[in-house]
C-alpha cells in the first residue's frame, strides 16, 4: 500500500494543503474520519465505492467530498490508484463559485462542480501517465486553470485561526464577540467559505485534538476535561458520533 504526500507549488499553497498518491493492490474496506477541508479524488485505475446502511454505492472516478460531521466508510477494488487533493479550510472557494456548504456531508461527481470536458481531459491524461510526478503535474495544471484570484474573507480566516488556537473549544458566542459581528451574518459567511457552520467546524477541530490526545498516556477522563467536555457521557456520545466507536474501543487499535 502506498500513501505518499506531495506539496503544491507556491501559488497554491494557501489553498491546497497537499496532494496524496494512494495505491493499494488489495481490496479494502476502510473508515474515513471527519477532517477540516474538502477533498477531490481522481481514480486513475480501479474503482471506489461508499458504503451506507450496508449498501454499496459506486463513486465516480473523479469526485469531490465535502466536510462531514461523522465518519464515512469506503471500499476499493484490487489494484486501485488515486490522486487526492486536500484543500485548506478556505481553499475551495478559490476554485469554484459553488458555496462550500452545498457539499456538506456529500460525495459528488467532479463534473457536478467543474466542466465535464475539463474533468474528462484530466482523467484521460492520468490514465496515460506513468509516474507519480506526471500525475501530480496533470492535477495541478487542472487546478491552475480553475483558480480564481479572489480576496478571501479575512473575517473567516481570523475565525478559523481562533478556532485552531483554542483546539476547537471556543464557543461561537465568544467568536462573535472577538470578531465584532452578530451570529447570523457571521454564520452565513463562514458556511459559504469553509463548508459548514462555525459550531460544527469547532466540533470537528476539537475531535481531531482528542484524536491526538489518544496517542498520549493520558486517561480518558483527563482528555475529556482538557478538551472542555461537560462530562464523560457527553464526551463518549460525541466521539461515537464521529467514529462509530467508544473512545476506549477506538484506543485499543491505535
Amino acid at each position: 500500500m502506498k500513501f505518499d504526500k506531495h506539496f503544491p507549488i507556491e501559488k497554491l499553497k494557501d489553498y491546497i494543503k497537499y496532494y496524496v498518491v494512494s495505491e493499494n493492490d488489495l481490496e479494502n474496506e476502510y473508515k474515513v474520519l471527519p477532517s477540516a477541508g474538502l477533498v477531490i479524488g481522481f481514480q486513475y485505475k480501479g474503482q471506489l465505492s461508499s458504503i451506507k446502511d450496508n449498501t454499496l454505492n459506486k463513486l465516480s472516478s473523479a469526485g469531490i467530498t465535502g466536510i462531514s460531521d461523522s465518519y464515512k466508510i469506503f471500499k476499493n477494488t484490487t489494484d486501485i490508484g488515486t490522486i487526492l487533493v486536500y484543500f485548506t479550510e478556505i481553499g475551495f472557494t478559490h476554485f469554484s463559485s459553488n458555496p462550500a456548504n452545498e457539499l456538506f456531508n456529500l460525495s459528488l461527481s467532479l463534473d457536478d462542480i467543474f466542466e465535464k470536458s475539463s474533468v474528462n481531459e484530466v482523467e484521460e491524461k492520468l490514465a496515460a501517465a506513468d509516474t507519480d510526478k506526471k500525475r501530480i503535474k496533470i492535477v495541478e495544471q487542472f487546478l491552475l486553470t480553475q483558480f480564481k484570484d479572489i480576496q478571501t474573507d479575512k473575517l473567516v480566516i481570523e475565525a478559523v485561526k481562533l478556532i485552531y488556537k483554542s483546539k476547537g473549544t471556543i464557543r461561537v458566542k465568544e467568536l462573535n464577540e472577538k470578531l465584532f459581528i452578530s451570529q447570523s451574518p457571521f454564520e452565513k459567511r463562514f458556511r459559504k467559505v469553509v463548508g459548514t457552520t462555525p459550531k460544527k467546524f469547532t466540533s470537528i477541530i476539537r475531535f481531531n485534538a482528542v484524536l491526538e490526545n489518544l496517542n498520549e498516556t493520558k486517561s480518558l477522563m483527563e482528555i475529556c476535561y482538557e478538551n472542555n467536555f461537560f462530562d464523560q457521557a457527553h464526551f463518549i456520545k460525541d466521539f461515537k458520533h464521529f467514529t462509530g466507536q467508544t473512545p476506549e474501543n477506538f484506543k485499543r487499535f491505535l
